[in-house]
């Protein structure tokens, strides 16, 4: 198949590797990817096997369930406890651990909540509910932003008055300068999303060229994608070269969807915004503009907040931040698995606990 076929091609994948090998690196060299997408897809082909021990990968939070905080699990389980309310939500959602229980849970117990594939399936609900008060759980990056967004302004354009979004939506360039600032990870490149980089474009990363002198590379999802990449940013930080490169072109320009951020900007306006285990990050989160204030279920259920995220003994937040690696949890494959998800690391399918859970355990 054509895009995927010649970039799975093991002489490329070859080739690239021994390019990367043949730069003779005698120190450090540390990688972070910040796409859950690329971790699985790292962890899946073995690549971090094939790369010499000089150039280390490391994973970052590009999963935007594992950064949802506890406390809107809480909010969202209260919510789905009232006999009016219907809660609609991506099914990568269902087994976050809230601090006492999950949506999964509470779906067994019989409250009243539907996956869907997209918003605008919620919306087609409230129309189809109308006594109903119909939640979606807006929990996403910039990839999924663009239709969040477009589920508002259907709902505006149609006076549905029984739709509503909790809000936890994620902006990656701000987390992305909150590491690249923190001198005590000594990264070294990014591997730049890909999925992200089709609605904001690879302009959206310069600032980590021209303010904090670190590579990156835009690079799709194949194995030679990932390695070509990787590559690419070796190579850069070999010669000293700190720019930002685009090797996603076949779906990724310079300055991304203009449509799609035009949308967002409609809709939503930047505030800060909590990450799980992270922290605070100025200006990294999206709330509703004023004039569809009235489609914010914080403020339609007079929403307060809940208590803080309890202590598991769960190391997910040093995990987002690429200080620590799943291998280095005692919970880990003993008491936190896949069926027994004790932090949101080992529930999304992009999680970088879920990763090396399912494909490589045996990290160096």
């Amino acid at each position: 198949m054509k895009y995927l076929d010649e970039y799975n091609n093991q002489q490329l994948i070859s080739g690239f590797t021994e390019k990367i090998k043949g730069l003779g690196f005698t120190q450090k060299v540390r990688l972070m990817e910040v796409c859950g997408t690329h971790t699985m897809a790292i962890c899946r082909n073995g690549i971090k096997n094939l790369l010499p021990e000089e150039v280390e990968l490391i994973s970052g939070p590009g999963c935007p369930v594992c950064v949802t905080p506890a406390e809107y699990i809480d909010q969202a389980i209260s919510l789905a406890g009232n006999d009016g309310v219907i809660i609609s939500t991506f099914a990568d959602l269902l087994r976050v651990p809230g601090n006492d229980s999950s949506l999964q849970k509470e779906l067994a117990r019989g409250a009243d909540i539907r996956m869907v594939c997209s918003p605008l399936e919620a919306v087609q609900i409230a129309c189809e509910n109308p006594k109903r008060q119909v939640v979606f759980l807006a929990v996403g990056f910039e990839t999924t932003i663009p239709v969040i967004a477009l589920s508002i302004k259907k709902a505006a354009e149609l006076e549905i008055n029984n739709f509503s979004l909790l809000q936890s939506l994620k902006l990656i360039p701000p987390v992305l300068e909150e590491l690249a600032r923190d001198r005590a990870l000594g990264i070294d490149g990014f591997l730049l999303p890909g999925h992200v980089s089709t609605v904001i474009g690879s302009e959206a990363f310069e600032f980590l060229s021209k303010e904090y002198n670190i590579p990156g590379v835009v690079a799709g999802f194949e194995g030679g994608d990932i390695l070509m990449a990787l590559y690419r940013l070796c190579y850069l930080f070999k010669n000293r070269n700190k720019r930002i490169e685009n090797l996603y072109s076949r779906l990724v320009n310079y300055r991304g969807n203009t449509k799609a951020l035009a949308l967002i900007n409609e809709i939503f306006i930047p505030v800060d915004s909590y990450w799980r285990g992270i922290g605070t990050i100025r200006d990294s989160g999206l709330i509703l503009r004023a004039q569809y204030r009235e489609f914010s279920a914080e403020e339609r259920f007079q929403l307060t907040p809940l208590c803080s995220e309890r202590d598991t003994g769960c190391i997910c937040g040093e995990i987002l931040k690429g200080r620590k690696k799943p291998v280095d949890c005692k919970l880990f494959s003993r008491v936190c698995t896949s069926s027994n998800p004790v932090g949101p690391c080992m529930v999304s399918q992009e999680g970088t606990c879920a990763a090396y859970f399912y494909y490589y355990q045996g990290e160096r």
